[in-house]
């Protein structure tokens, strides 16, 4: 996949994630795919849609970490 299609998909994103998202051999209707589960996910459920796996989760999850690390910055445990 291309930088060009990566910022197709996303809009702009950062060099680093392009990298990330570029390794992992993924195509573009899998990057799509990941994206609709990042904004969509309830819905996707709610159509019966599985889970994804694979390349697609592997997306999701380099989608998502920096809410992961928001919200680890957040939330404080005492």
């Amino acid at each position: 996949m291309t930088r060009d299609d990566i910022l197709a998909v996303l809009g702009p994103v950062d060099e680093v994630l392009q990298a990330e998202i570029a390794a992992t051999g993924a195509s573009r209707a899998e990057l799509a795919e990941a994206w609709a589960w990042v904004n969509a996910d309830e819905a996707l459920v709610n159509q019966g849609r599985a889970l994804p796996t694979g390349r697609v989760a592997e997306l999701v999850e380099l989608l998502t970490a920096d809410e992961d690390e928001d919200l680890d910055q957040t939330v404080h445990v005492d």
